[in-house]
């Protein structure tokens, strides 16, 4: 007997109308669900499109292998897993109790169909398993292992934890002495070490100390730290270069989520045992972070702010979450005020008939199709900004 996971759709117009009225950015997160579940959804199943409209010869860029799978019906996991994290974030706010239905109904059955268990150790595949077998990314494995702890530590169900602590004995396996230490990006092509598998699984890692108290998880984490710290940040500004190969040679390009994710590793370590040599460094990220990530802008009525620069928006929304734990920390809502001015902006500016974003915060360009894990990446930044 097939499921129906179209009734799910209906959870976020009811959640609008109990609790939205009371917070403009869960307002916004529960709309954007509804609409991401209006176009994405595919009929019979959990899974979504990776577009909007369906781009049957859509090829993913962001992959290792040399042969991308085009024509395919479903996303990849990547973009898929942002809905986790949407829906996931939205359950720490007062909305959480509807939503942690559709987080156990839809998202994490459409999870499991990545699940892959017949490579050890288990982990999830960047593709569905039912299709040729794909590659599987640490990163990718790591994103989710995050919201499954968060989950945890937010819900104590146990189900949560038993998952995290099973994707990050898949990235001890990903780990080796080559260059020193550190977590390698794809476990299939192990030929480089990147910012972003080495920052979250320090993040990652920190999270699941809170979560178990096993100290094991907290000198694994302190390695990653300081391995990415001496290998891949730019000491003149504290930002994060992109990766470094097996030949020693480091690929200069900054993307905001690995900063933001180091930056978020700092605050952590600083929570953990009250060195404040961490919660300076995290300063000094965050400073950075705005600085080199933000840019100046004028509205067509004339009001000037900094607006977040076009770039892959869900590498903001990670950003956003380490601005986030140093805000828990230090209290200063310098950063996520200057969030709130972009959001603000682009929800009224960006967003189509469709309620749907394009990939910048400004009306300039316009997108024909409309990526998945954009429209999850604004949907995260609404919720997390609503749980403050």
């Amino acid at each position: 007997m097939k499921k129906n996971y179209s009734i799910l759709i209906i959870l976020p117009l009811i959640c609008t109308s109990i609790y939205g009225k009371n917070n403009l950015y869960m307002n916004r997160c529960e709309q954007i669900l509804t609409s991401i579940y209006t176009h994405y959804s595919i009929k019979d199943s959990p899974l979504l499109k990776e577009t909007y409209p369906l781009d049957a010869d859509y090829k993913a860029t962001y992959l290792a292998s040399d042969d991308k799978q085009s024509h395919n019906q479903y996303s990849y996991l990547w973009p898929y897993s942002g809905t986790f994290s949407a829906v996931n974030a939205l359950t720490f706010t007062t909305a959480g109790k509807a939503y942690r239905h559709l987080l156990d109904k839809r998202v994490l059955p459409g999870l499991e169909k990545y699940f892959d268990t017949k490579r050890i150790p288990y982990a999830y595949s960047s593709y569905i398993t039912d299709a040729k077998p794909s590659d599987r990314f640490y990163d990718d494995n790591i994103w989710l292992g995050i919201d499954f702890t968060g989950a945890y530590l937010h819900h104590k169900e146990r189900k949560y934890l038993e998952k995290a602590e099973l994707i990050w004995k898949f990235i001890e396996s990903g780990m080796d002495n080559t260059l020193g230490g550190g977590v390698y990006w794809c476990e299939q092509k192990r030929k480089s070490k990147n910012t972003c598998s080495n920052a979250p699984a320090s993040v990652l890692a920190f999270k699941l100390f809170e979560a178990t108290g096993d100290s094991l998880y907290f000198s694994e984490g302190k390695e990653l730290y300081d391995w990415t710290k001496k290998h891949l940040q730019d000491n003149s500004d504290h930002l994060y270069y992109d990766n470094i190969n097996l030949d020693g040679h480091v690929s200069k390009e900054k993307y905001s989520y690995n900063s933001g994710q180091m930056l978020q590793a700092a605050a952590l370590l600083y929570k953990i045992t009250k060195n404040k040599e961490y919660l300076k460094e995290a300063q000094q990220v965050a400073k950075s972070c705005y600085n080199y990530f933000f840019e100046d802008f004028t509205s067509n009525k004339g009001i000037h702010f900094k607006m977040i620069k076009k770039g892959n928006v869900w590498f903001t929304a990670v950003m956003l979450r380490g601005f986030i734990e140093l805000y828990k920390l230090d209290k200063n809502p310098f950063y996520i005020n200057a969030y709130k001015n972009s959001l603000d902006y682009v929800w009224i500016h960006a967003r189509d008939k469709d309620g749907l974003f394009d990939d910048n915060f400004t009306e300039i360009e316009k997108n024909k199709k409309k990526w998945l894990l954009t429209q999850a990446a604004f949907a995260e930044m609404y919720a997390r900004i609503a749980a403050l």
